[in-house]
């Protein structure tokens, strides 16, 4: 990750931190340090996580603590090394750049048993597909597409089309099929349809329809893919249709459905990414008991019914999710950083009802049997609390 990554994605925790007293301190050294030691004795564990915000058209706010939630999550729960997770946010998730961060980290790093991740939130939206490879679900003859940072709409829409530089679904399929390992899981917190807002809560979606094409640049990589793998369009669509091309797909919503953003607690996040995160971080979950516990948290007049896709065949849908057990115990919260007398604690592990009777004096004791510490106050998943029983960084709590 490097140093400009790092800031973007820390910048979230920067008011929070100093709300809460802990002015500039910079707490990335000490999940790298916890991070190294627990990942030293597993597997090789990759992960990419993208998050746009700083849209043109139709800014968002959560998508960049969706990046924070995924972040933590695996760090600490499922022993991933922090220099094995490649965070791109914002101005660097161009086009551009988010294929060259998934050539670069994952498929040219991963090898045969590894275990990959892949994390997007940001816009999704639909373009008109003049070569489709599969029936649209609404026939309506667009195809869904991400919307990276500079995926703009074209000056004069929706009375003038154009094209849009946005990476489409076939794409990933390409790129997940060319990870040289079959342990591959994909997080999209994004939708597939125009936009709209809806009381408290954002719409991940930017307009589209049939008068937007998508950029030639964009057919151009795909069929350099189809080169590299040596296979014919016929057989792309075959395994189009199929399945997805590896592992599991965690979708925020069905093709035709609007993925939704909003203050939980305090803290901006998509509902699909914050709920499966603080389930997986209390519970040992498989894809289906992750999407049996979501769904029914996504109040029913949004309209909002996540997704599950596992590789034909191959069971995934009962293996743990990520397909790895989770190294760590359960828990409640991390100690993300230790300053004389005064931790500052991440609330990754709690669900909304929880948070309202979490105030002042909450104690939280190590899950492993050392360490206490008392709640000094809260800002959104960024907490402050008392030192009582001596304990490190990366210590796991849960609550008393």
């Amino acid at each position: 990750m490097s140093d400009l990554s790092r800031r973007q994605f820390f910048q979230f925790a920067g008011s929070a931190l100093a709300a809460l007293g802990f002015g500039q301190l910079d707490f990335r050294s000490s999940a790298d340090r916890y991070g190294k030691v627990l990942a030293q004795s597993t597997s090789r564990k990759l992960a990419l996580l993208v998050g746009v915000n700083t849209y043109t058209d139709l800014p968002l706010t959560g998508c960049v603590n969706d990046v924070a939630l995924q972040y933590y999550l695996l760090v600490h729960r499922f022993g991933f090394a922090p220099e094995d997770i490649r965070v791109v946010t914002d101005a660097e998730a161009t086009r551009q750049g988010i294929l060259e961060a998934f050539e670069g980290h994952l498929i040219d790093r991963a090898k045969p048993g590894d275990v990959v991740v892949f994390h997007y939130s940001g816009h999704g939206s639909q373009v008109a597909d003049p070569d489709p490879v599969a029936p649209n679900p609404d026939g309506s003859g667009v195809n869904g597409t991400f919307v990276p940072v500079d995926g703009s709409l074209p000056e004069g829409y929706p009375e003038v089309g154009g094209t849009v530089k946005d990476i489409m679904g076939h794409t990933l399929f390409l790129l997940m099929a060319a990870l040289k390992t079959e342990n591959v899981t994909v997080v999209l917190d994004s939708c597939f349809a125009g936009g709209a807002t809806r009381e408290d809560s954002r719409v991940r979606s930017r307009a589209g329809g049939s008068n937007l094409q998508i950029s030639p640049a964009e057919k151009a990589y795909q069929q350099a893919w189809l080169a590299r793998m040596d296979w014919t369009r016929d057989e792309f669509v075959e395994r189009y249709r199929q399945s997805v091309a590896k592992g599991v797909v965690l979708a925020a919503t069905s093709p035709t459905q609007l993925a939704r953003e909003m203050s939980i607690n305090g803290f901006d996040a998509g509902l699909f990414t914050y709920f499966l995160t603080e389930y997986l971080w209390r519970e040992t979950a498989t894809p289906e008991s992750a999407m049996s516990y979501i769904r029914p948290q996504i109040p029913n007049v949004l309209r909002q019914t996540p997704l599950l896709e596992v590789k034909l065949g191959s069971g995934y849908e009962t293996q743990p999710l990520y397909l790895l057990d989770p190294p760590t115990p359960r828990a409640n919260a991390v100690v993300t950083a230790v300053e004389g007398e005064v931790a500052q604690l991440w609330l990754g592990g709690f669900d909304r009802a929880s948070f309202e009777t979490l105030g002042v004096g909450t104690e939280f004791v190590g899950v492993e049997g050392s360490g206490r510490v008392k709640l000094r106050s809260r800002a959104g998943l960024v907490a402050q609390a008392t030192v009582e029983e001596a304990l490190e960084p990366g210590t796991l709590l849960r609550r008393v």
